[in-house]
Parts: C-alpha cells; sequence; structure tokens
C-alpha cells in the first residue's frame, strides 16, 4: 500500500519518526480524499519537467495544504 502524504507533518513523520510510525502512514484515505485533476497525454510546449521543476511543484502544493497527483 502506497503512503500518501497529505500535510507537512506527515511528510516529516515518513522521514524521521521509528519506522512503526512512519508505517502507520500507509492507510487508505477517504474517497474524496483523491482527484484526477487532468486525463490522457500531457500537451503544451514540448518542454519536458526537470526533476527539479516537479520536486518544487509537489512542495508548493504541500505546502499551501494541496495533495499534488
Amino acid at each position: 500500500m502506497p503512503a500518501i502524504l497529505t500535510s507537512p507533518e506527515e511528510i516529516d513523520t515518513w522521514l524521521s519518526a521509528p519506522i512503526a510510525e512512519a508505517l502507520a502512514l500507509q492507510r487508505p484515505l477517504p474517497d474524496d480524499a483523491l482527484v484526477i485533476v487532468a486525463r490522457g497525454s500531457r500537451q503544451g510546449d514540448g518542454e519536458v519537467p526537470t526533476p527539479a521543476d516537479s520536486v518544487a511543484s509537489e512542495v508548493e502544493a504541500i505546502t499551501h495544504g494541496g495533495l499534488l497527483l
């Protein structure tokens, strides 16, 4: 089961807590916790995002209380 971290506190727990506490984050989420934000293939200017771009987007989403999938 994946661990979907939805808050800065959960990220901190996942990275630094004892293993039993961190593994408790592997749990089902409520049905309305995940939202599909796009479908199909990506279309745009042809630029492929770098890993740094992806990490920056995820950090921004997390710090603003969002969930990036």
